[in-house]
């Protein structure tokens, strides 16, 4: 008996992840999600340079600032509630001196462009087609900062608009690098204080310009655009609020480990999985909480321990624990 319908995918045979993959992770909250699943397993990653992003015109922004090699100035940012922010950024950026945020907006900025450069992947999420506009500027913002919500403009972004937006956020990455491969998915996390059915006509319009997209790019096979189905394996194999947090909106550990297998068996190799392996067997040994930490036995478990990390370390430099 099948108890779940099942969302069929397929390996993914070129462009795998593997342990000398360098990957960025731009935009919804879920970027964070798969980016700790990396970060545990010791692949070599940046997420989020400037905090969660929601929607594509905010993404656009980071990556054309990046790959422009804009500098942020005083003009740049708003003081509010005793905090300096910038609406390009996610308030986590927010400072309470106006220098120290320039100076993390900048070297974000630097982070975004050296990672562009190198990446061999670029993943992006994207979580919502409402944006705001700032009506004093006329600028689209990627936070409000909870200023006041009559300075803003609610706006939906149109398929055809978000078609354009990641037209451009594709032109800029092949700029910055002609060879990473760009993955595209949707957040199953629902924005649902923008109404029920605001949230699924929001939803509809990323997932029909993803889509749009990606048709319209079959025949250029350098372009190496993907979608991973992240958002449909929770509304559909996943369909039951126990893989909900209490909130229920944000899937919980048991749904992002789920999703995180589904990623990890469509896009990594098969000896970066025999590698994850070793490591996930290193992370459980250094959790290791021994009854008598001068025994024998524990000294001999570290030894090993130590040894194991350090054979890893000579195939892979890059990791540390």
């Amino acid at each position: 008996m099948e108890l779940q319908t099942k969302i069929p995918l397929e390996k993914q045979l070129e462009h795998q992840i593997d342990y000398t993959s360098n990957v960025l992770l731009i935009g919804s909250c879920f970027s964070d999600n798969i980016g700790a699943k990396l970060d545990y397993y010791k692949f070599q990653n940046v997420q989020n340079p400037f905090g969660v992003l929601f929607h594509p015109k905010a993404i656009e922004t980071l990556i054309h600032s990046a790959v422009s090699g804009r500098t942020y100035l005083e003009k740049d940012v708003i003081f509010h509630n005793e905090q300096w922010h910038c609406f390009d950024a996610h308030s986590k950026l927010s400072n309470a001196s106006k220098e120290d945020l320039l100076i993390q907006l900048n070297r974000q900025v630097q982070i975004t462009h050296q990672q562009l450069k190198t990446s061999s992947h670029v993943i992006i999420t994207l979580g919502t087609a409402w944006a705001y506009v700032f009506k004093e500027f006329n600028q689209h913002v990627a936070n409000c900062h909870k200023i006041p919500q009559k300075q803003f403009e609610k706006v939906l972004l149109s398929v055809e608009d978000i078609v354009f937006v990641l037209n451009n956020i594709i032109d800029l990455i092949r700029k910055a690098n002609p060879y990473a491969a760009i993955i595209f998915t949707v957040s199953p996390v629902r924005h649902l204080k923008d109404g029920f059915v605001e949230n699924t006509q929001s939803k509809s319009h990323l997932i029909a310009a993803i889509h749009s997209l990606l048709n319209a790019n079959k025949l250029t096979v350098s372009q190496s655009l993907f979608y991973f189905p992240s958002y449909e394996l929770l509304m559909d194999e996943l369909r039951d609020y126990r893989f909900y947090n209490d909130d229920m909106i944000h899937p919980n550990t048991l749904a992002i480990n789920y999703i995180w297998e589904k990623f990890k068996w469509v896009w990594c190799s098969d000896t970066s999985t025999n590698t994850l392996k070793k490591v996930e067997t290193i992370q459980k040994g250094l959790k290791h909480k021994p009854f008598n930490s001068n025994s024998l036995a524990n000294k001999k478990f570290l030894k090993h321990l130590n040894t194991q990390i350090q054979e890893l370390q000579i195939q892979y430099p890059h990791i540390v624990f």
